[in-house]
C-alpha cells in the first residue's frame, strides 16, 4: 500500500513508503469496538473532581429547627435535611467514584489497526524520512509540517521523542507528538493528517502487525 512519502527536507521522496496491510488495511465491518476503544480512553483520563457535601458534612442544622410535637408542622430534626433549602446533597458525588473501563490488549490493538486503516482509506496518513529539529524552534517545524501538506490536527508519530522535538511542537496548537508504540484510537481518529517517520512505521508495523 504505496503512501505520500517525504524526504526529512519536506521534498517528495523518490520512492513511495508501503504500508502493512496487517496493519494499514484491515476492514472495519462494526465500528462499535473502535466506539468502545475510543470511550474507554476518555474514561481512563477523566480526572475524579466533582464532590458534594452530604448532611454531615453541611455546616449547621445542630439544633433541631421546632419541638416535635404539637407545631402541626413535619417533624424535622435537622435543618441540614436533604430536601431542605441549603441542606446536605443526597446521592452526590464523592470524589471516590472510579470512571475507569478496561480493554483486552488484543482488542485495544484491534481497534488501533482499525483506526489507522481508516485513516489510511481517507488518504490521512504520510510517512517522511526522519522529524529532527536542533534548535527546538516553533517556526521551522511549521515551515517543514506546511511543505509537505499537514493541516488541522496533525499527529506527528515518532520513534522516540527529543527535547527538542518537543519544545518545537509545543507551541503549535494543532501537533501532538506521540512516541509510536503509544499511539492510540483517540488521537488517530481526532487526526486530520497523521506524519510517521520511517522508524516509526517500522515500530508500528512490528507493534500491531504480530496479532491477526
Amino acid at each position: 500500500m504505496p503512501t505520500p512519502t517525504f524526504t526529512k527536507t519536506g521534498t517528495k521522496a523518490t520512492t513511495a513508503a508501503k504500508l502493512d496491510k496487517a496493519v494499514f488495511g484491515v476492514e472495519v465491518k462494526n465500528h462499535e469496538l473502535l466506539k468502545q476503544a475510543y470511550t474507554t480512553y476518555l474514561a481512563n483520563g477523566r480526572e475524579n473532581l466533582a464532590v458534594t457535601k452530604t448532611r454531615g458534612l453541611v455546616r449547621g442544622g445542630g439544633k433541631k429547627p421546632w419541638r416535635q410535637k404539637g407545631t402541626g408542622r413535619a417533624r424535622f430534626g435537622s435543618s441540614r435535611n436533604p430536601i431542605w433549602t441549603g441542606g446536605g446533597i443526597a446521592f452526590g458525588p464523592t470524589g471516590q467514584e472510579n470512571y475507569s473501563k478496561q480493554l483486552n490488549v488484543k482488542a485495544k490493538r484491534l481497534a488501533i489497526r482499525q483506526a489507522l486503516s481508516l485513516a489510511s482509506v481517507a488518504g490521512k496518513i504520510s510517512v517522511i524520512e526522519n522529524i529532527a529539529s536542533k534548535d527546538g524552534k516553533t517556526a521551522e517545524l511549521a515551515k517543514l509540517l506546511a511543505k509537505i501538506g499537514a493541516t488541522k490536527n496533525t499527529l506527528l508519530v515518532v520513534d522516540n521523542k527529543t527535547a527538542e522535538l518537543e519544545r518545537a511542537s509545543r507551541n503549535l496548537t494543532d501537533v501532538k507528538l506521540v512516541v509510536a508504540n503509544y499511539l492510540n484510537v483517540f488521537d488517530v481518529l481526532n487526526a486530520d493528517s497523521i506524519i510517521l517517520t520511517n522508524d516509526a512505521l517500522a515500530t508500528v508495523s512490528t507493534w500491531l502487525g504480530g496479532d491477526k
